[in-house]
């Protein structure tokens, strides 16, 4: 196919060759009178002496990078953007994670390597019991959830058998360097990969660092430290 710039090319060799007075058409005020030759596809060869401009899909060429602006149909803005993918839905982490409403704050897996990382998004909607006191005149999402939510990605990264072992259920045991970079309204899709830095089994006590986006900016980052546990473990302890 050929390019826009060599189009615009061809049209100004075309324009500056003489046309003779057979090739001018005098019924469409339209039409460009001059012959053209385009080569399309590498083989075929249109050759014209009144093909008007939209005829050719062609705009106008700029001066800078002798470019031309084809017109193409424009796509709905609702169909622009797929769908995000679902390798863990709500009910397989509801199998997983020990949390329910109004704490479960993950709503969908769409990256996942049990023991390695998680990548989770949670929803964020007017409709979350926090926003009526956080606050009444401008929703925005506590940051102690954000950390909680990112907390629960990475709950999904060690409590499958394969890589915490038997354990069930974990426990916040330190955050450090945890940066709130923008806020998070109502609206936004808050979108957390966890990744796991060191796990000693022995103890099971996990590292992990994690990073929250809003689209492609960072709302909230930080280093985790989680405490696996089992059942039969935090029966003992009470």
């Amino acid at each position: 196919m050929a390019s826009p710039s060599s189009l615009c090319a061809d049209l100004r060799g075309a324009r500056a060759a003489p046309a003779l007075p057979s090739q001018i058409s005098s019924s469409s005020s339209s039409a460009v009178a001059f012959p053209l030759r385009a080569r399309i596809g590498g083989s075929l060869s249109v050759s014209s002496s009144s093909i008007g401009r939209r005829d050719l899909g062609i705009g106008k060429c700029s001066s800078a990078g002798e470019a031309a602006n084809v017109d193409v149909e424009q796509v709905p803005i609702e169909k622009r953007f797929e769908e995000f993918p679902s390798v863990l839905d709500i009910n397989k982490i509801r199998d997983i994670l020990p949390h329910r409403y109004p704490f479960l704050l993950v709503d969908r897996v769409i990256e996942y390597q049990p023991g390695v990382t998680a990548v989770g998004i949670k929803n964020v909607t007017i409709n979350d019991n926090f926003f009526p006191g956080h606050f009444p005149e401008r929703p925005i999402m506590p940051g102690v959830l954000m950390v909680e939510a990112m907390a629960q990605v990475g709950g999904l990264v060690m409590l499958k058998p394969e890589a915490g072992g038997s354990k069930e259920i974990f426990f916040f045991a330190g955050v450090d360097k945890v940066r709130f970079r923008k806020p998070v309204i109502a609206g936004d899709t808050l979108v957390m990969r966890m990744n796991l830095v060191k796990f000693q089994k022995r103890f099971g006590i996990v590292k992990m660092e994690g990073k929250a986006y809003v689209g492609k900016n960072v709302v909230c980052e930080g280093e985790f430290t989680l405490a696996m546990a089992s059942s039969d473990d935090e029966a003992t302890s009470n």
